[in-house]
């Protein structure tokens, strides 16, 4: 580990003495690793830290005072004042508000990934006219009223009707336009009854959403195993309920030279495990930590 990565390490240590986060504070990384993540930076490492200009890091900080927030929200830089947004509490009342009515999109898009937006202020954020905003109300607002689900799902947006139709479950109502849609079509396929005009489709999405359909029925689940999409066959003996003769046979048939397909590929089948967790770093004392300083000359 090099000398840069140590401070880091050393910068997210619990119960750090306040003498020597002040010191690490001089060193530009371990300080916005500082900034971003301390629980307990005081009122003068606070300002030592907008002094030094990590001004944007500390505003991601969900642990400094809620006046520090609401004074960086004021910021002249969008960047800071998108940082506050994305989870600032409406403290003081009314801060959320004005975010919301932020002239810079990035400010919106950010306060759009907030979990604590109340329901009226995502259906504002669900309007807005910047796509970006509309796209982070969907990835972050899956909680968000039904007037905001049905509105996404219908978007003039085909990306983030696409989006929404992969978030939401729709409602009945509404799939068949989502149906006729190319941009949702394949995920609308999810929630209706297997066909075979979905299993003949000539979009291959589609054949995979009815491919993992709970209620295929062996009869389209053997068309399907035919199907000239790698990925369909795939999800076909990925299925449970699959013979396993058929699923050897299946796999059998999967080869690849990709190895990016190849993962996707075991992925979707189970095979693929994840590499161990890699061990936390061990806790310094404070002679160690002293000497770590004493190196970086801080």
């Amino acid at each position: 580990m090099n000398l840069d990565a140590e401070l880091c390490v050393l910068a997210v240590q619990d119960d750090l003495p306040a003498d020597l986060v002040r010191r690490l504070l001089q060193h530009p990384v371990a300080r916005r690793t500082a900034a971003l993540v301390r629980r307990d930076l005081t009122a003068e490492s606070i300002e030592e830290v907008i002094r030094l200009g990590s001004v944007r890091s500390l505003a991601a900080n969900a642990h400094v005072p809620a006046t520090v927030r609401a004074r960086l929200a004021e910021h002249p830089k969008p960047e800071v004042r998108a940082a506050v947004a994305a989870n600032v509490a409406d403290d003081p009342p009314g801060l959320l508000a004005r975010l919301a009515d932020d002239p810079d999109p990035l400010v919106r898009a950010f306060l759009a990934m907030n979990e604590l937006l109340p329901a009226e202020l995502l259906a504002v954020l669900a309007e807005d006219p910047e796509p970006s905003v509309r796209a982070n109300v969907v990835t972050y607002g899956r909680h968000a009223p039904e007037p905001v689900r049905r509105a996404l799902l219908m978007d003039s947006d085909p990306e983030i009707r696409s989006q929404a139709a992969s978030v939401y479950s729709p409602p009945t109502d509404l799939l068949p336009a989502l149906l006729a849609d190319p941009e949702t079509r394949a995920v609308a396929a999810r929630h209706v009854a297997p066909s075979a005009e979905l299993a003949g489709d000539p979009d291959p999405s589609v054949r995979r959403a009815v491919a993992a359909h709970p209620h295929l029925s062996a009869e389209l689940r053997d068309v399907l195993a035919s199907d000239v999409d790698l990925f369909v066959r795939n999800t076909i003996a990925a299925r449970p309920d699959t013979p396993a003769i058929l699923r050897e046979s299946l796999v059998a048939g999967l080869g690849t030279d990709d190895p990016l397909t190849e993962w996707f590929l075991s992925f979707q089948r189970n095979t693929r495990t994840c590499p161990p967790r890699v061990a936390a770093p061990p806790r310094l004392t404070r002679e160690q930590a002293e000497e770590l300083l004493a190196r970086a000359g801080l």
